[in-house]
Formats: structure tokens, C-alpha cells, sequence
């Protein structure tokens, strides 16, 4: 009856799972399409300077041919040469400056002594200053704009002395056509002025006189802005986007024949109008459908991926959820992008997502999930084979270049990867549509730069996800087997021989799982923290014995394994009190499997020959490695223990000793639960055989008199 209570509580669990599942996938489903445009998209793909490898294209109705942008541009600077500056004139400015001259000037006089100057009038200064002033400023005092000074023309070829422009004078409601030739500024006001003086015979200090007048000379026509710019928008405003007509009938493209310019502006043009058309008089019921089936179809293919090949990631919820929201929020983002009208798409980070997914699960993740997030971006992006292209390459390159995570750097050099690979296949795509080095526009790079930049917020992206979701990745892992970690310091110091044991097992345990396949950093994480239970009675353990007494001499079998054995749930108990990953954890578990404590359980047979010898009590408590990693290790720790102990280490007591340890932990059943194959343990007896050539340690025995090894750790 309990049994079934079980299965009935475990068939409902699971259960639950599947609906939870089912709900998020729809979920996302759902998120997509509402962020998808909702019109029907043009049918042709085309490229300039490509074949049309369609039936020959005939126009269904009359259109009209839009204008390239070089076209518009073109327009836009012949527009604004015709728009002239509008000027005020300020005539308060002149009539301030000249009643200040008067106040002022005989005070000036007086504090300059121009009394004591014989032949010297106050009236004659005062009467040539009012003639001076009043003429420049009733032709007019200028600061000349740059923005309308050799307009449209090359900076390289601009002649300073053609920097004239013609203005419109308001005043009072009145325009007056006007240039800037006849008009003074600031600086040829006050030529004149100097040279009228120069010439005036009844001036005679022409110097102060000069001085004193310059400082009365201001603009009084004064650029608008505002309106001037109201002028320009409207005249631009009635700039045409368009440029001919294409008949009803009319042959636009022709099956086989090379994609030009004309006919590529004309193809562009109809699929404008055609998805201008669609977004008012299409069916959005019908097109979110199509684009459910569609997404729909994709998901499907990724779920049936991780189903077949990433059980253990179909099966954990929070691993789905997180690769669902990773999704949704790249194609929100982009979908925001087409919206607002970014000036380019490619300055999303898109490849910051197959990176993420690389460093949180596996090469073959992320590669589906980019290719199928590539996928359902074509069907809203504008050029979508570009696009697609592009992404798909760029992507490839962010995954294979973090093949292997050893190094923070390398995320630095896979930006550097996912850069060039950006701007070869870029020129690559520019030249094989216009076959011209002039079409290519370096600008068009930026982008990318801004792009890969973004793409390193990944690494962040990626620790929120470890802390949120209770992931461990390869940064994680390149972190626990620093050696200055808190936990391997306190190793290295209390159990100095248990830490250069560690050391060797983890050397052994990489190199077969490099050889094998698997993830090296992992066994290696496992590798160093799987004997850190040993700290808390290291001299029980004969790789931190000195010559000399041995502990267990004065102790019964019985309580020598089980200090031994301790060792194991002692180091979960310090794993998990550090808050070591689970997936580290598991190798401390596993190391021993369900082995016995083969030397003292021989010694209790040997010592009571007339009583049972209870074996759960030599037994190391489990479970059996569950992985190929943790079976890998179980080896490496066993073969390394063992070698210590050989008198005469040759190559032939080394391959024995290897092949023995790893028939007994088969005849054991130790890796029933292990995805390791026959052929695996093969290839990593012949790395052990291979590596411990060079390694001759000689352990003491608990009974000099015995030559077999303690136990296998």
C-alpha cells in the first residue's frame, strides 16, 4: 500500500512537471508572436548584383519607384542650397550704440586731454563719429554663418573669397533680398571706419579717434534661426521620395538575369508598397497564426533536441525557463529595435546569447538555440538573409571560440573573434552585390564594435544566472580550483599530503576526461574537493604520516574504517557548509562508490577466523558514480593511492596495478549508473599507464609486513 502511495505521489510530480513545462513553453509561444510584426511579409528574396531565381516578376498594379538614399541626400543638399537665412534688423541695436557715442564722448575728450590739443574740435570728432556710425549701420552690420558660406561645396575646395551668401532682410513685415558682399561685418566695419579717418584731414588723433568709434560698432542684423529652419523643414518636406512609375504589366525582373540597380530599386519599391498594402488590408488573424505554426514549429525542435540528447536539462523546469526567457527577451529587444528604428539592428548584442548559453551548458546548446533564435528573427527582420547570415557566422564563431573555458581572457579574445568575423563577412556580402571597394562603408562597421562591446555584459548576464537559478558554469568551476581558495589553503596546510594527493588525482582525472570527452574543469573541481573531509583527522591517512607510530596500531579494524570511511560524509558536511555546488559535491560522495575498506576488513577476517565479520561496517556508504566525470575520478583516485604503494614501480607493475583497480571496481559494479563505456575505460587506462611513468611515490604500509595497499584512496 505504501508502494503505491509512492508511485501515485511520484506519477503526480511528475505530472505537475510536465504541465508546468507545457505552460511556459506556450507561454513564450505566445510572447513572441505578440512581439512579431503583424503584417504578411513580401514572398521574393533578392539581393543587387544576384540573379532573380524567381519566374519573371510582373508588376500586379501601378506603383510608383521609390528613391535610393544617395538619391534623397542629393535632393535634400539642392533643397537647402535654394533656402536662404532669414536676418532682422535690429535697429534699437544702432540707435543705443550711436546715443552712447554722444554721452560718452566728452567725457573720453576730456579725460584724454584733447583740450590742450591746439586745432582739435570736440563737434568735428562728434559730427565725423555720427556720419561713421550711422553709415555702417544703415548698410548694415553682419556675423556671417558657416553653415551658409560655400554651401554644398567640397571643404577641400572652398574659396574664402566666394564665402558670400544671399539672406532675406525682415522689417516690419518687409523682405528685402540682400548679400552678404554688400553688407559689413564687425571686422570690415572697422577697416572702414580706420580708413575713413586715415583719409579725414580734420582728425588729427586718428589712432584714438579709431579706438574710441570701434567700441560703438555692433551686429544689427540678427540671424533667426527659427524661422530660418521652419523654412528649410518645409521646403524639405516637399521633397519627392519617389521618381517614376511602374506600370500594371510591366516586366520588373527577369528570371536568370543579374539584379541592377534600376531593378533592385523597382523590386524594393513593390515590396514596400506590397507590405504598406498588407498592414492595412491584411488579415492580422491569419498572420499571427501563421507566425504561432511557425514558432511553434521551432520550439517544438528544440524541445524534441533536449528531450533526446539534454534529458537532464528537458527534465529540470528552471533550465527550460531560463533558456525560454533568454529568447523571449533577445527577441523583445529586437522586435523594440525594429519599432524605434534603431539606425542599425546589428548594434543588438545577439551573440552575447549563444556565449551565454556555451559557458551555462554545452557547445550543441547553444549552437540549436542560436540557430533556431537566427531563425524565427528572419521572419520580422528587414534583409533577412544578411541578417541571418551574418549572425549565424558570428555565432558559430562566439561558441567555438569558448570551446573550452580556462580563462577570463579568452572572453575578451572571443570578442575579438566575433568582431572580425563580423567585418570579413560583411565586406564579403557588400562585394559579391556590388562587385565595388567604393560600396563598402566603413561607418557601417561601427555597429558591429558597438555590438561586440555589448556582448561582453554577458559575463554578468551569466553570474546572475548561476545565483539565480543555482547553475554552475566553467566560470564557476575556474574559480573553485584556484589553489587559494578558502577551503584547498586550509587543505594545503592541514593535510599538506592529502592536498598533493588531490593535485595528482585531479592532473589524472583532466587529462582522461580531455581524452574521453566530458568536462574537464568539472573533474577537476571534483578532483581537488573530493578528499576534504580528510582535514579533520589527517594523520589517520597515511599520505600525511610520517615514518614513525601510526594511529591505527591502537585501534580495532572496526574503528579504523571508520575513520576512514568518515572522511566521506565529513566532507560533504564542510562542502555544504562552504556552499560548494552540488556538482562538486557529488564527487566527494562518490569518490569510494559503495566499495569496502578492502585492508582493514581483511585484517578483522584475519583476527576473529570463528566470527562473522559484519561488512556493511568496512562499507563506504555510496552512492555509485553517476557520471562519466565521477567514475573517472573513482579511477584516478584509486590508481593514484595505489602507485604510492608499489615497491618497484615499473612499467609492467604499472600497467597491472591499473588494469587490476579497474577490473575490480568493474566486478564491483561501481559505473552501472556511469555513461562510460568500455572503450572509455580503455583510453583512460592507457593515459593512467601513460602519466604515472612518471610518478614513483613510495607510501609507508600500516604493517610493514604487508604489502597491499590500505584502501583504495
Amino acid at each position: 500500500m505504501a508502494k503505491l502511495k509512492i508511485n501515485y505521489l511520484h506519477e503526480k510530480t511528475q505530472n505537475n512537471s510536465f504541465i508546468i513545462k507545457f505552460a511556459m513553453i506556450i507561454l513564450a509561444i505566445v510572447l513572441i508572436c505578440i512581439f512579431l510584426p503583424k503584417q504578411p511579409r513580401f514572398r521574393y528574396e533578392f539581393q543587387k548584383g544576384k540573379a532573380w531565381n524567381h519566374d519573371n516578376l510582373i508588376s500586379p498594379y501601378n506603383f510608383a519607384i521609390l528613391k535610393t538614399q544617395q538619391e534623397l541626400i542629393k535632393d535634400r543638399e539642392q533643397i537647402l542650397k535654394t533656402v536662404q537665412p532669414i536676418y532682422n534688423l535690429n535697429l534699437s541695436a544702432s540707435k543705443e550704440q550711436i546715443d552712447q557715442f554722444n554721452t560718452d564722448i566728452p567725457e573720453k575728450w576730456q579725460i584724454s586731454n584733447m583740450d590742450s590739443v591746439e586745432g582739435q574740435s570736440l563737434e568735428v570728432y562728434q559730427a565725423v563719429g555720427n556720419a561713421l556710425l550711422n553709415y555702417v549701420y544703415d548698410r548694415g552690420i553682419v556675423s556671417l554663418n558657416n553653415r551658409y558660406q560655400n554651401k554644398g561645396e567640397d571643404p577641400s575646395e572652398v574659396d574664402n573669397t566666394k564665402s558670400q551668401y544671399n539672406f532675406t532682410l525682415l522689417h516690419e513685415n518687409i523682405a528685402q533680398q540682400k548679400n552678404t558682399a554688400d553688407i559689413f561685418t564687425i571686422e570690415s566695419a572697422n577697416q572702414y571706419i580706420s580708413a575713413s579717418i586715415e583719409k579725414n584731414k580734420k582728425i588729427g588723433r586718428k589712432t584714438w579717434f579709431t579706438e574710441t568709434l570701434k567700441a560703438y560698432v555692433t551686429i544689427n542684423y540678427i540671424f533667426n534661426e527659427n524661422l530660418t529652419n521652419k523654412i528649410e523643414q518645409s521646403a524639405l518636406t516637399n521633397i519627392s521620395t519617389t521618381r517614376g512609375v511602374v506600370q500594371k504589366g510591366e516586366l520588373i525582373a527577369e528570371k536568370d538575369k543579374t539584379i541592377n540597380n534600376e531593378t533592385y530599386q523597382k523590386i524594393e519599391s513593390l515590396r514596400k508598397v506590397f507590405e504598406d498594402e498588407a498592414r492595412i488590408s491584411g488579415n492580422q488573424s491569419y498572420v499571427a497564426f501563421g507566425q504561432f505554426i511557425m514558432i511553434s514549429t521551432c520550439m517544438a525542435l528544440l524541445m524534441v533536441f533536449l528531450f533526446y540528447f539534454r534529458s537532464s536539462i528537458f527534465e529540470n523546469n528552471r533550465l527550460i525557463f531560463i533558456i525560454l526567457i533568454v529568447i523571449v527577451a533577445m527577441l523583445g529587444v529586437l522586435s523594440w529595435a525594429l519599432n524605434v528604428q534603431i539606425p542599425s539592428l546589428y548594434y543588438i548584442p545577439y551573440c552575447s546569447v549563444p556565449i551565454i548559453f556555451r559557458v551555462l551548458f554545452d557547445t550543441r546548446v547553444a549552437l540549436n538555440i542560436h540557430l533556431l533564435m537566427v531563425l524565427i528573427a528572419a521572419l520580422f527582420v528587414p534583409n533577412s538573409y544578411d541578417f541571418v547570415f551574418l549572425q549565424f557566422i558570428a555565432g558559430m564563431v562566439a561558441i567555438y571560440s569558448i570551446k573550452t573555458l580556462v580563462k577570463r581572457e579568452q572572453f575578451l579574445i572571443s570578442s575579438l573573434l566575433i568582431l572580425i568575423t563580423y567585418t570579413i563577412s560583411y565586406i564579403g556580402l557588400v562585394l559579391t552585390r556590388n562587385g565595388s571597394l567604393q560600396s563598402i562603408y566603413w561607418s557601417d562597421i561601427i555597429p558591429f564594435i558597438v555590438s561586440v562591446g555589448l556582448t561582453l555584459l554577458a559575463y554578468p548576464l551569466i553570474y546572475a544566472f548561476e545565483r539565480l537559478f543555482g547553475i554552475v558554469s566553467d566560470l564557476t568551476l575556474m574559480e573553485l580550483t584556484n589553489s587559494n581558495s578558502k577551503l584547498l589553503r586550509e587543505l594545503s596546510l592541514k593535510a599538506p599530503g592529502t592536498f598533493q594527493h588531490s593535485l595528482q588525482v585531479a592532473n589524472l582525472a583532466e587529462a582522461a576526461v580531455y581524452k574521453v570527452g566530458g568536462n574537464p574543469l568539472l573533474v577537476r573541481a571534483g578532483a581537488l574537493y573530493h578528499d576534504i573531509g580528510k582535514m579533520q583527522n589527517p594523520l589517520f591517512f597515511i599520505e600525511n604520516q610520517k615514518a614513525g607510530a601510526n594511529p591505527h596500531a591502537e585501534l580495532t579494524p572496526e574503528q579504523s574504517a571508520q575513520i576512514i570511511i568518515s572522511h566521506v560524509l565529513k566532507g560533504l558536511e564542510m562542502a555544504k557548509k562552504n556552499l560548494l555546488p552540488e556538482v562538486v559535491i557529488d564527487f566527494i560522495r562518490t569518490h569510494h562508490g559503495t566499495t569496502k575498506v578492502d585492508y582493514f576488513y581483511n585484517l578483522a577476517v584475519k583476527n576473529n577466523p570463528e566470527k562473522l565479520v559484519d561488512e556493511s561496517i568496512f562499507r563506504y556508504p555510496g552512492p555509485v558514480p553517476f557520471s562519466k566525470e565521477t567514475a573517472i575520478l573513482m579511477i584516478a583516485d584509486s590508481v593514484e593511492a595505489a602507485s604510492r604503494s608499489l615497491k618497484e614501480p615499473t612499467e609492467e607493475s604499472i600497467n597491472t596495478l591499473v588494469d587490476k583497480i579497474i577490473d575490480h571496481k568493474i566486478t564491483q559494479r561501481q559505473f552501472i549508473n556511469a555513461n562510460i563505456t568500455m572503450r572509455d575505460l580503455t583510453e583512460v587506462s592507457d593515459i593512467f599507464k601513460s602519466m604515472l611513468k612518471s610518478i614513483y611515490h613510495i607510501r609507508i604500509d600500516y604493517d610493514v609486513n604487508k604489502k597491499s595497499v590500505i584502501e583504495n584512496a
